[in-house]
């Protein structure tokens, strides 16, 4: 309890500092009623911080109160209540009552019956304030990240006036207008982004980071074109004196307590600390400010979308080595970024966060920063969801008439970022294979799919062929090499245990099957060619035995036999076996003469002899003879 005590005094006291000095700066748009003619007149609203506001352009409407359910905190669709304009009428603009509920939630219940704009009553009388989106609410977020429609709070003096209209029965026109929003002096933008590299703060983090990755394109091709200048900044808090050797300041603060975030998990026994998150915050403003020197800014927006992809705090690789990969993997000077960040533990200010702290203090038209994210558009803040075509929106509305660029006129935005250091991804040279990707959202570092196969890997240092047929490309990136007609490649087209092929090196050599294989020397204590009488020659890939003399090496066997002999053998034994062979035909033929010619006298013989005398062995033919006679 002692701890958490601690904590709530330590952030009651940044509270109260904050505080004491803030100036929170309301951004108006005009509101103007056309009829009836009792409240005709031009009076403020203050545009909501959801929605998609129309910057630089104005909306005509029809102001509808509902019957029941007035101040919108439940679905219209419930009650059958539909605000969808027939075609051919004015769009609605639903007027409902503040209190209850979340201002978001009274903006989404009315669009999804189908309202255009929104128009929100205070109960109070005082000065406009600006509807906020609820705070750490991830039930609210589901629907806050879906409102597309314009809101506004008007005073509660001209709500009433309003709705004593309506209910007398008079058709109430309106007209809200954001042109002059966002001041447009000149043919140039200047416009800000308070921003974190803070993962894990909910919502919030999650749709900056969205943003950021969806904007990153356009933000390239305005800044390399010269129609606007970028600025990123950072929040940091201050430690109070009292608290500046605390537990809670030591792991929050650097620098002795000059400059602090919370803590990610808002929980100091475990996870990350607010100092990491200042210190990558540094480091992100000093890869601004190197780039920009060396005349390319927007490398800014490559750098914290890499460190977004390739450093979360969900995987724990928010740190310095993974933030120095994405710098050098983008051809930053490392070491000057390292010089621009300088000490974290000395007890004196830091030149690049001191300008942060100052810079936070609002100037003329712009509040105190506060809250993040935060844009500011020509020193105007940005109100509305943080949002690609809402923003652009906003800073196409900064240039003065005629001077916008192509990008604000069109919905295309051409990029070719992969032609400039390939991208920062990985990329083979050899094979003129790249793992860049040139969209619309700007440059994406994604393993390509080349000829159905597959590669895998982080996209910006590697990326390796997979699967069947990954030979066919580039030898799967595994060693390969030819020499005198012969080709040997450690690549294997076949599936491993993990289901990926592999690179092993071939029958003959050693290495990591990757980079390189070696020629095993088999000759090489006598591992081959282990006869007595065997030489032994190691060639690429292979090896070579013979023997002395008239020898001739059986490899099978890995022996040595005499040739001479064996041709002296093999001669003699074939003609033996011919000899033999005629011998046994000739044998067989004569016997078989031998045996017709005896049985073809035989029966000659006994033949004649039969006539001459009597025969015991011929009664029968004696029989027949005397049977003829009778």
């Amino acid at each position: 309890m002692g701890i958490w005590r601690s904590v709530s005094v330590l952030f009651l006291g940044f509270l109260l500092l904050n505080l004491s000095v803030a100036r929170f700066v309301v951004e108006k748009n005009s509101f103007r009623v056309i009829s009836p003619d009792s409240i005709k007149g031009t009076h403020d609203s203050a545009i909501g911080n959801f929605g998609i506001p129309q910057y630089g352009g104005s909306m005509a409407g029809t102001v509808v109160y509902p019957k029941e359910n007035r101040k919108g905190c439940q679905g219209f669709d419930e009650s059958g209540i539909s605000f969808k304009s027939k075609p051919g009428a004015l769009p609605s603009f639903v007027l409902v009552d503040r209190g209850d509920c979340f201002f978001a939630l009274k903006v989404w219940n009315a669009q999804n019956a189908g309202a255009s704009a929104v128009l929100v009553a205070d109960n109070i009388e005082e000065a406009l304030i600006t509807m906020d989106t609820p705070e750490e609410d991830r039930q609210s977020a589901k629907y806050i990240e879906n409102i597309t429609i314009p809101s506004a709070l008007i005073e509660k003096s001209f709500g009433e006036k309003l709705k004593k209209a309506l209910n007398s029965g008079e058709m109430v026109n309106v007209n809200l207008d954001w042109r002059e929003a966002v001041p447009h002096p000149d043919d140039r933008v200047e416009y800000e982004l308070w921003t974190n590299s803070n993962d894990e703060c909910g919502f919030k983090c999650d749709m900056l980071m969205e943003f950021v990755k969806d904007f990153k394109g356009a933000a390239q091709i305005l800044e390399k074109g010269g129609y606007t200048q970028f600025t990123p900044h950072y929040i940091t808090w201050y430690c109070p004196q009292a608290f500046t050797i605390s537990k809670q300041c030591k792991s929050q603060c650097i620098n002795h307590g000059r400059y602090c975030a919370p803590d990610p998990e808002q929980d100091f026994s475990r996870g990350y600390e607010g100092k990491d998150v200042v210190l990558e915050n540094l480091r992100q403003l000093c890869v601004f400010r190197v780039a920009n020197e060396t005349k390319k800014p927007w490398v800014w927006w490559d750098y914290v979308t890499d460190f977004q992809i390739r450093c979360p705090m969900k995987e724990k690789k928010y740190n310095k080595d993974c933030a120095e990969n994405v710098i050098k993997s983008l051809g930053l000077d490392l070491k000057s970024i390292e010089k621009c960040m300088g000490d974290s533990n000395a007890d004196s200010d830091n030149p690049v966060l001191k300008e942060e702290q100052d810079a936070q203090v609002g100037k003329g038209t712009r509040g105190d920063v506060t809250i993040l994210p935060t844009l500011v558009v020509n020193n105007r803040q940005y109100r509305g969801k943080l949002e690609k075509g809402a923003v652009l929106k906003a800073i196409c509305a900064g240039f003065e008439e005629t001077t916008e660029p192509a990008v604000c006129l069109s919905g295309e935005v051409e990029t070719n970022e992969c032609l400039n250091n390939n991208g920062g991804c990985w990329q083979d040279k050899a094979a003129n294979i790249t793992a860049c990707k040139d969209t619309f959202r700007g440059r994406v570092c994604e393993c390509p799919l080349v000829d159905g196969v597959q590669f895998k890997g982080d996209g910006y240092s590697n990326c390796q062929a997979s699967g069947p047929g990954r030979c066919k490309v580039n030898n799967g990136g595994c060693w390969h090499e030819t020499r005198d007609g012969h080709s040997y490649s450690a690549c294997l087209d076949v599936a491993s245990l993990f289901g990926d092929s592999q690179c092993k090196c071939p029958l003959g050599f050693k290495g990591d099957g990757f980079k390189s294989c070696e020629d095993i020397d088999e000759c090489k204590d006598k591992k081959a060619c282990q006869c007595s009488d065997c030489s032994c020659k190691n060639t690429w890939g292979s090896y070579d035995c013979s023997c002395s003399g008239d020898l001739l090496y059986i490899r099978d066997h890995d022996t040595c036999i005499s040739k001479s002999g064996t041709e002296v053998k093999s001669a003699w034994a074939a003609v033996w076996v011919i000899l033999l062979g005629l011998a046994m035909a000739a044998g067989g033929a004569y016997m078989v003469y031998k045996y017709r010619l005896r049985s073809y006298m035989d029966s000659e013989i006994r033949a004649i002899m039969a006539q001459y005398m009597p025969l015991d062995s011929q009664a029968e033919v004696a029989n027949h003879m005397s049977d003829e006679r009778a």
